[in-house]
């Protein structure tokens, strides 16, 4: 007679990750990341279009060992994600980061991965790309400033971090989705991909440089534990889905609401006038915005990714107990 698993059992069964493409498409994951998932200790992974496109030498190694070293003091290993030579890399070492800083990496999205590398490539992964490389990592939890979303004034452009999250079971930890996007509709799509969006100590969708955006979520939690019990539960039910934790800037770092919209609006205008469009929108539209605010945005943008990888790995040591204490078959 065949008994039924409990969902559990279920989830247990499901941290064996997709799996990995054969050779030459190939997977890296370093030896501090495999010896930590071999015992049992949590990982958190990283992003690096950060590091190659967010911030100016040096401040942006500066940040990326900063990130590394906030997740390392609360338990868990970092595994920032790059592709090199053509191999999607899941965990960097020192010298690795300080190249990307350095380098012209270009950014790549989950899309751009087959391409880059076939031809032997080197990419800073963006929100879609990491998550994919963290799923076939077997990393559960990823920490980022913002994701993107749907494009204000055009309901067409939508990112592909929306429709990555809705297909591979990674959490994805950040300030809501940029400030620059039209936020209702993202939280629309996101809901119609089935994608679960929770507040970290909120119960609206923060708006990446300030705290509210005036959206209700359905849903909340208000501290790690409550956190991993919703992801242990919604791997459990949806093995290859993500879903998104809100975690709203500190405080001390928000910005005025009236500032930044000022900001945005012209950021927009500047964009249009220059005729920016698809890839280039994005760091077009940040660069503009830090100019408006005198850099305000760029130390905003500073702690609420210091923030994010924080809770990040504080869910990630809480979600690994739950998945060690769960029965095995």
């Amino acid at each position: 007679m065949m008994t039924g698993r409990s969902l559990a059992q279920v989830a247990a069964s499901q941290r064996v990750p997709k799996s990995i493409p054969p050779e030459p498409y190939r997977l890296q994951v370093s030896e501090e990341v495999a010896s930590a998932q071999s015992r049992g200790v949590p990982v958190v992974a990283l992003e690096s279009t950060l590091i190659a496109h967010g911030l100016p030498w040096p401040d942006n190694v500066e940040l990326a060992l900063e990130v590394e070293q906030v997740i390392r003091t609360a338990g868990a290993i970092p595994a920032t994600v790059a592709l090199i030579g053509g191999t999607l890399c899941v965990g960097l070492e020192r010298s690795q980061i300080e190249a990307i800083a350095r380098g012209h990496f270009v950014k790549v999205a989950a899309a751009d991965l087959g391409p880059l590398m076939a031809s032997g490539g080197d990419g800073a992964t963006t929100v879609s790309a990491t998550v994919y490389a963290a799923a076939r990592a077997g990393v559960r939890v990823f920490a980022t400033g913002g994701i993107g979303g749907v494009h204000r004034g055009d309901a067409w452009d939508v990112s592909s971090d929306l429709t990555t999250l809705a297909s591979e079971p990674v959490c994805v930890v950040s300030a809501g989705a940029k400030a620059i996007l039209d936020l209702p509709r993202t939280l629309e799509y996101l809901e119609t991909l089935g994608v679960p969006v929770i507040g970290y100590g909120t119960s609206e969708l923060p708006a990446f440089y300030s705290r509210r955006s005036g959206l209700t979520l359905p849903h909340r939690v208000d501290n790690p534990a409550q956190a991993a019990a919703v992801l242990h539960a919604h791997f459990a039910l949806h093995p290859f889905r993500g879903l998104l934790l809100c975690n709203p800037i500190p405080e001390p770092a928000a910005l005025d609401d009236g500032l930044i919209e000022r900001a945005i609006a012209s950021a927009l205008h500047s964009a249009e006038a220059a005729h920016i469009s698809g890839k280039q929108v994005t760091p077009f539209l940040l660069s503009a915005i830090a100019k408006e605010t005198e850099n305000r945005s760029i130390l905003a943008n500073r702690a609420l990714v210091l923030a994010n990888a924080q809770v990040a790995a504080a869910v990630a040591v809480e979600l690994g107990a739950l998945f060690a204490e769960a029965p095995r078959d």
